[in-house]
């Protein structure tokens, strides 16, 4: 594997899933060329952020993109794609089979989902159906399964609705959309199997409450991550069987801007603090607690450590004093 391939294997995984490369980079040299004050549309922005964020997951790349000539430039690109699908379709290919393990040890449905059966999957399967329903609808009602089944006007499943499985406990406030949004113990999972191990994704269980966020927790807070696991979980719930854009009336590109929106798109600080508190939630559920801040020097001295360095230093003093 050449370094271009295997450095481009973060750039769906810690970057983008949708936008080109090319893209990243018109619209970053679009605004070092035009210094002027008109508003970016929100696509432009978008592809900004995007450009921002490779920069810091591949920091060598703008300063290569400046310096190669035109040939090299586009061989570089193409084998940084190259890696790039090549990660996406083994993170696609590794949450097939978990998640419908996951789902076959949390709700024993009968027959079991089987990871290789596509056709099991999306809403001809009772529990993946109710995963993926939009959340402002009720899939134990008939109405909604059939209007969803028979592609009804007025149950269009689009990415203009949160689906259930993002969802605390696959329950939904109607009142208050956000309580419990991206707090599924599914997506906990999904995120350990992807950016830690697999085998640590059996341990969605935690404290969510207290502690403070860890140094090495900027994996788990990069918006482009959390997307990226909620848009793979929707692929393997639904019964498609190859990576696509469009599902249906389902856009998985307009899911995916949907949820970074969510994150980076805010209408103000208070609105910023609960996503704040959120990501906070997700670094202790993905790295566990911390209390290294509080760790104060008056709690450091009462510590066996110093205790003992100051014990020693007594016993010395005393020898000497006697002498």
């Amino acid at each position: 594997m050449s370094y271009y391939v295997a450095q481009g294997r973060a750039i769906h995984r810690l970057v983008i899933l949708y936008a080109s490369l090319e893209d990243l980079i018109s619209e970053n040299d679009r605004r070092y060329k035009d210094q002027s004050e008109d508003t970016a549309t929100p696509v432009q922005d978008r592809l900004q952020r995007g450009y921002i964020e490779l920069s810091r997951a591949l920091p060598w790349l703008h300063g290569k993109l400046g310096n190669l000539e035109h040939e090299d430039c586009e061989d570089m690109l193409k084998k940084l794609k190259k890696g790039a699908d090549a990660a996406r379709g083994d993170d696609t290919s590794c949450l097939k089979d978990l998640v419908a393990s996951w789902i076959n040890q949390a709700f024993c449905p009968s027959p079991l989902i089987q990871p290789d059966d596509k056709r099991s999957h999306g809403f001809a399967n009772d529990i993946c159906g109710k995963l993926l329903c939009p959340a402002e609808w009720d899939w134990d009602q008939n109405r909604v399964k059939d209007g969803i089944h028979n592609r009804m006007s007025e149950c269009i499943v689009s990415e203009n609705s949160w689906p259930l499985f993002l969802y605390e406990d696959y329950n939904v406030t109607h009142g208050n959309l956000e309580a419990g949004l991206f707090k599924s113990r599914i997506l906990v999972q999904a995120f350990k199997a992807i950016f830690t191990s697999p085998s640590l994704a059996k341990e969605a269980e935690g404290n969510g409450d207290g502690g403070v966020i860890l140094e090495n927790d900027r994996r788990v807070r990069r918006k482009s991550d959390q997307a990226k696991v909620k848009t793979c979980i929707r692929f393997a719930l639904s019964n498609i069987s190859s990576w696509r854009t469009i599902d249906g009336d389902f856009d998985y590109e307009g899911f995916w801007n949907n949820i970074v929106d969510f994150f980076e798109d805010v209408p103000g600080p208070v609105t910023k603090l609960r996503v704040d508190k959120l990501l906070e939630w997700w670094t202790r559920k993905v790295f566990g607690m911390n209390h290294r801040e509080d760790l104060t020097p008056d709690v450091v001295s009462q510590m066996s450590v110093n205790t003992l360095a100051e014990q020693r230093k007594a016993l010395e003093d005393a020898v000497f004093d006697s002498d």
